[in-house]
């Protein structure tokens, strides 16, 4: 009976140890499963990189992809992929590990730049976006990621003091413009590249308007027009006389005058005579040359003229 008694108490304590392993096992589980640190989601990855490991990745959360509460904020593997090749290997000391399947480090090569620009704009495509895959941009290879830091929360290119250095980083050439002594109040802070372009369009020079113009006169609209009397090149490109990144000239002129006007219009006699210095003296107007003369000394509506005289030199864009 002793013996009975023993095996009953044994049977007992491990039908009662059986039915309690399950919810000792879920709750080991429980505290042994890696929880999101900042994105939902994100504990498959923020397990690896935590903020020991990666903590510039983890500045997300301070930037509106990382609006927890926005049921349109990403996870990580909306971005980059669900990678899973690069979560079984990695730690495992047994070699490299191998890639996430989105990768947008400027040093990356696995992750085509289409690729790469697919999986911003799976959601960012419309709206000013639209016309990304034509854009130069585009067509050259640039990367969002190459302008963009969707880590950090000070994002350099959407800041007008911060954003030259993005874009000066290619545009060189621009840069030493914008350094000359006439310039658009870009080092100052006042205006930024995006001011008069739209980097993410397919617009000829990626202007924010449809031609050179019509960007332009968004801030100088005195001289759009209409005049009684049209100055050609004014209408047909500002670029014509003017250099908007700077010159050394000024009011952002490409040439001094008379040397600008005379790209256009003949030197053989006044109004445009050639440029040199008299042979001898003289009192002669005709013979001048460009001494002491400016065009525009007399010729000061030069963008357009609304002289209403009858008369030859009504449309000479006189005061």
């Amino acid at each position: 009976m002793k013996l009975l008694g023993k095996a009953l108490r044994v049977c007992a304590f491990a039908v009662l140890a059986g039915s309690l392993s399950p919810a000792l096992t879920a709750t080991a589980a429980e505290k042994e499963a890696p929880k999101d640190i900042v994105l939902k989601g994100d504990a498959k990855c923020t397990s690896c990189h935590d903020e020991n490991d990666s903590p510039e990745a983890l500045r997300i959360g301070k930037t509106k992809h990382g609006t927890v509460a926005d049921k349109r904020t990403p996870s990580c593997t909306n971005c980059h992929g669900e990678s899973e090749k690069h979560v079984k290997e990695a730690g495992r000391g047994s070699g490299p590990t191998p890639p996430v399947d989105v990768g947008f480090t400027k040093k990356n090569k696995t992750t085509s730049a289409e690729a790469q620009n697919a999986s911003c704009l799976s959601c960012h495509q419309g709206g000013k976006h639209i016309n990304w895959q034509s854009s130069v941009h585009a067509q050259r290879g640039v990367t969002c990621a190459s302008c963009h830091k969707a880590h950090t929360g000070h994002d350099k290119v959407r800041e007008k003091e911060t954003q030259t250095e993005v874009c000066f980083a290619c545009h060189k050439e621009q840069r030493a413009q914008v350094n000359r002594p006439s310039h658009h109040p870009i080092p100052e802070g006042k205006m930024s590249c995006t001011s008069c372009h739209d980097v993410h369009n397919d617009n000829p020079k990626q202007l924010m308007g449809d031609t050179v113009n019509d960007t332009c006169y968004s801030c100088h609209m005195e001289k759009r027009g209409p005049f009684v009397h049209n100055h050609q090149p004014v209408t047909e490109d500002c670029s014509i006389c003017h250099n908007p990144h700077g010159t050394n000239i000024a009011n952002l002129l490409k040439a001094r005058p008379p040397y600008l006007c005379q790209e256009c219009h003949s030197h053989e006699s006044h109004p445009s005579q050639a440029a040199g210095l008299p042979t001898g003296r003289t009192t002669s107007t005709s013979a001048l040359g460009t001494v002491g003369r400016g065009c525009l000394n007399c010729h000061t509506n030069i963008h357009g003229g609304n002289s209403t005289q009858n008369s030859a030199t009504a449309g000479r864009f006189r005061r």
